[in-house]
């Protein structure tokens, strides 16, 4: 029963990390650019919050040492990555994704020209 109450701290990080990640694809309003660092901010903000955690409450963390709390941390951050997109999958039709890009949206002009 005390392993459980220590494994709290791992969905915590995560969920904190995910709204955190939800915040910064709002704020950078989606410019391909900044979201491509998401996965890189998320695992820092997760092993951030995992050396925090094993300090300010320490009888919940998993981890024994400061290392093994930067690295519960920072898969907890990219297991919160991973979560967002098993629900952006799950939400999509039939697997149908559109990327749109500046280089698209340029070569499509171009193209769009050329017909005329």
């Amino acid at each position: 029963m005390d392993y459980l109450i220590k494994a709290t701290c791992i969905p915590v990080i995560a969920a904190i990390v995910y709204g955190a990640m939800a915040l910064y694809k709002y704020a950078v309003n989606g410019k391909a650019s900044l979201i491509r660092l998401i996965p890189i901010i998320a695992a820092v903000l997760g092993a951030v919050l995992g050396v925090v955690a094993f300090y300010i409450v320490p009888e919940i963390h998993v981890a024994d040492n400061v290392y093994s709390a930067l690295f519960v941390g920072a898969a907890s951050g990219l297991a919160a990555t991973g979560s967002h997109q098993i629900f952006k999958q799950l939400s999509s039709k039939d697997g149908e994704k559109e990327v749109v890009t500046d280089e698209n949206t340029d070569n499509n002009d171009e193209n769009d020209e050329k017909k005329s």
